[in-house]
């Protein structure tokens, strides 16, 4: 590209970034209290305004006079309130009159008009839609409306599509429901149209047909027809993916050509005496799978080279990835270095040190299980030993992290549950070596979509294989009328000399909620259901000691049944156990369920896992049950969770130092392929964007992820 033409074209560049990322507070209209509010809702610049793209559409592009509605149709209307009020004793319901040059019409509340009461003057102007009915004129229960100041408020509030946005009540407080942003949004479009300025080359516009930037944010907003709204949408979605890929792609060019690491070689000794010694536990009978022995080649190959690895370790419920990671451990063990694990939860840690003992017994390896339940004596030999070498192997959730934690020769940190973790968290773990290995190790598959935006610049290795011998497990949704039935047949389980798990979703009664408390069902199941049984209850507000004591006596096989919370779903691994029963199973996510059910099927015997619940469902929760009943593969659902969830809310995208997606919907494989490609190839061309037909993607870049910088290895 000639260089000239490039400089040209910076001024109006340079100008509308300083506009874009411009705080928010200095819109027309929004002053410092607003501002405020809009921060908190993540709204904190320019361009993230115009990123705040509606939930819905209404079509106000008819505005029919309310004389000629007709009964069953779906219309607009915008008239004039006349009168309001409660009416009817038994039947109470919450009736507007409207009425405009043409005739009169009623709106009805049947339920929920609470909110509505304060809300409406004589004489307010209401743009109205809804499907009219008729009772004694003209009806329209439940409708979509909005207070119109006045009428020259018309033009971007009614006769048109209309935008409806994500609301919250805070936003609502200080005017900023939808009709409150569109009077935001107009003006600071008009704006941005006075600058005629892109955020994306046009090269990469032109190649995969995307509107400009600001007739993208036009057709968004205020769209001329529903395709155009999808073509605004399209531009900007793929604007957001791009840029979120052109940093995973940048971060992992500065680790794979910049930073030295350790360059471990191929562990011979200590990984051979692990498996020997699962031998012997096993009576001879133990080998890896292929899939584990495939990922263990990976990793060894990606530790022998000079670069830190960064790799993503994923695996079904129950495939074996705890057994890679210490194999992993190992190796770093072997050439003369520390490893630490990272958990999320002391039960977690308690679990990985309890494995790690049993299975280094006789290697001469010292180990500790460091968290916050440990003695004060016991904290300073730890931090004693694991600051002059002698201990090898550190084993702890986020104290691994605090200040005092110092390791005499880290080189490997794995993290475990990686969601559970903040980007914070995994850069302090990081940083208590130089430049050490990362494994970070998911609880349960990630969606390959979602693992490609998350994980964008990690090296991932899959475990697609389950160990031989596992059990099947048969798993059915369970009417709460059938419960006595199911009890009996729990109860012949364990009188055959199985164990079982009965899940809650809450540790003690919530004021707002009807559900039996894992506490209250504990006493119950003792005294009434199973008073003959040895029942055990666990749940997060138990000391470090006490979970640790029940964990070990069902272990061992003291307790029959164990009641609990969700603490169950990591970190108890009994082959014994063959039952779980998941009570409220509503409550539950999908991802959950599954972790859950992964407790059991560890033996050779046949378990299972019943949800438990009213008939009463809703929608996504029949989904939920239909899906968890019909597969075992963890992969499928990660799918349908992300499919109903959406991937915020699965992984908690803010957690990874990773920007929450405003416009993109990471179901659309399509758009995040591109993006990704796209961004790849930029930086594999141009590691620092320094040419300058990349000085705008440079300029972008820093504005949109300055904050992000300082994570970008652990991220």
């Amino acid at each position: 590209m000639n260089k000239e033409k490039v400089l040209s074209e910076m001024r109006p560049h340079e100008q509308a970034l300083r506009y874009l990322f411009s705080d928010v507070q200095y819109l027309k209209g929004i002053g410092p209290a607003k501002a405020k509010v809009l921060k908190e809702s993540g709204i904190q610049n320019v361009l993230d305004l115009f990123f705040h793209i509606p939930r819905k559409y209404l079509d106000r592009t008819q505005i029919t006079p309310i004389g000629e509605l007709a009964e069953g149709t779906v219309a607009t209307v915008v008239g004039e309130v006349v009168s309001f009020g409660i009416t009817g004793r038994r039947a109470r319901r919450f009736i507007v009159n409207l009425q405009d040059d043409s005739g009169s019409l009623e709106l009805v509340w049947f339920s929920g008009y609470k909110y509505l009461t304060d809300l409406f003057s004589p004489g307010d102007i209401l743009a109205v839609t809804g499907r009219v009915g008729v009772y004694n004129g003209f009806q329209i229960s439940h409708p979509d409306f909005e207070i119109i100041s006045d009428r020259d408020d018309e033009a971007i509030h009614t006769r048109r599509i209309i935008p409806i946005y994500p609301e919250t009540a805070s936003l609502k407080r200080i005017g900023l429901h939808s009709r409150g942003l569109r009077k935001i949004i107009r003006p600071a479009l008009d704006n941005l149209e006075q600058i005629k300025a892109d955020t994306l080359p046009e090269s990469l516009r032109r190649e995969f047909g995307l509107l400009e930037l600001t007739k993208a944010i036009s057709q968004t907003h205020f769209p001329d027809n529903f395709k155009s709204a999808e073509e605004g949408h399209r531009r900007l979605a793929f604007e957001e993916l791009f840029y979120l890929e052109l940093l995973l792609a940048a971060r992992q060019i500065k680790r794979t050509t910049q930073e030295s690491g350790i360059s471990f070689p191929r562990p011979k000794v200590l990984g051979r005496q692990l498996l020997d010694n699962l031998k012997k536990i096993y009576g001879g009978k133990f080998q890896l799978t292929n899939a584990q022995k495939r990922v263990l080649g990976e990793i060894y190959d990606d530790m022998a080279k000079p670069h830190p690895m960064n790799r993503l370790l994923q695996g079904d419920v129950g495939s074996g990835k705890t057994l890679v990671a210490i194999l992993t451990m190992l190796g770093a063990v072997e050439a003369g270095y520390q490893a630490a694990l990272m958990a999320p939860t002391e039960i977690l840690a308690e679990q990985h040190g309890y494995a790690i003992v049993k299975l280094l017994e006789g290697m001469n390896i010292e180990s500790v299980v460091f968290t916050g339940s440990i003695s004060s004596r016991e904290r300073e030999n730890a931090l004693k030993n694991i600051a002059n070498g002698r201990i090898k192997i550190v084993i702890g959730t986020h104290t691994l992290i605090q200040e005092k934690m110092k390791f005499n020769k880290l080189g490997l940190a794995v993290i475990d549950e990686q969601h559970r973790f903040g980007v914070a968290q995994r850069a302090s773990l990081s940083a208590k070596g130089q430049h050490p290995d990362i494994l970070v190790m998911t609880a349960t598959p990630i969606p390959r979509t979602l693992a490609m935006t998350l994980y964008g610049d990690l090296d991932v290795s899959v475990i697609d294989e389950m160990p031989p011998g596992r059990g099947a497990i048969k798993t059915a949704f369970v009417p709460l009328e059938k419960r006595t039935g199911l009890y009996e047949f729990l109860r012949s389980e364990v009188k055959a000399g199985r164990q079982a798990y009965i899940v809650y979703p809450l540790v003690e009664e919530s004021e707002k909620s009807d559900l039996k408390a894992a506490r209250e069902s504990y006493e119950r199941f003792s005294t009434e259901i199973f008073p003959e049984l040895r029942l055990g209850l666990i749940h997060g507000k138990l000391k470090g000691t006490e979970k640790n004591k029940v964990m070990d006596d069902f272990r061992k096989g003291y307790i029959d049944i164990l009641i609990g919370t969700t603490v169950i779903e990591v970190g108890l691994d009994v082959p014994n156990a063959t039952i779980m029963i998941i009570e409220h199973v509503e409550r539950f996510g999908l991802s959950q369920l599954h972790q859950l059910r992964g407790r059991i099927g560890r033996g050779k015997n046949k378990s299972y896992c019943f949800l438990l619940s009213d008939r009463n469902l809703s929608e996504d929760s029949e989904k939920r049950i239909n899906i968890i009943c019909s597969t075992q593969d963890g992969f499928k659902i990660a799918e349908a969770d992300l499919a109903i969830r959406g991937p915020g809310e699965i992984m908690g995208t803010r957690q990874h130092g990773l920007p929450e997606l405003r416009v993109a919907n990471l179901t659309d494989s399509y758009i995040l392929g591109l993006a990704r490609k796209s961004a790849f190839a930029v930086i594999s061309d141009d590691n620092h964007l320094l040419k300058p037909e990349n000085h705008l993607l440079r300029e972008v870049l820093i504005r949109k992820f300055s904050n992000k910088i300082k994570y970008s290895k652990t991220a």
